[in-house]
């Protein structure tokens, strides 16, 4: 069984837009030999940026949190491990969210799913969905 490990817009539109989702990344999240899974970090990216007033995080995250978990979705809790594991990462990328799911996928042996090109050129096991 895969893990993946789905990025704040990745999980965004797989819950509520996912036509924006290539059809291929469709049947991977469709896939029961897949395993899914989110992190506490896109929780915490989308209540920020929900309380900043940006449109593209409207999402009530408590409502998204109980759809992900009735739906099956494995909860990455942010570990001590985890955030020290972004200092080893290479400085691709600035943003904090992303280099935690980075380093997430890593320790927890996961395909980290992301629309962001710039996170994909990051080693270890990363898709452009």
């Amino acid at each position: 069984m895969t893990l993946l490990l789905l990025d704040t817009h990745v999980l965004l539109w797989a819950a509520g837009q996912p036509d924006r989702l290539s059809a291929s990344t469709r049947t991977r999240l469709e896939d029961p030999a897949n395993a899914l899974a989110y992190s506490v970090a896109s929780l915490w990216e989308i209540v920020i940026k929900r309380g900043l007033g940006r449109d593209d995080f409207r999402v009530d995250p408590r409502r998204l949190r109980r759809g992900l978990v009735a739906a099956g979705y494995r909860e990455i809790a942010i570990e001590a491990d985890h955030v020290l594991a972004v200092a080893d990462l290479p400085l691709l990328h600035r943003d904090p969210f992303d280099r935690v799911l980075i380093a997430q996928a890593a320790a927890e042996g996961a395909t980290l799913l992301t629309v962001d090109p710039v996170v994909a050129r990051y080693p270890g096991a990363i898709n452009v969905a």
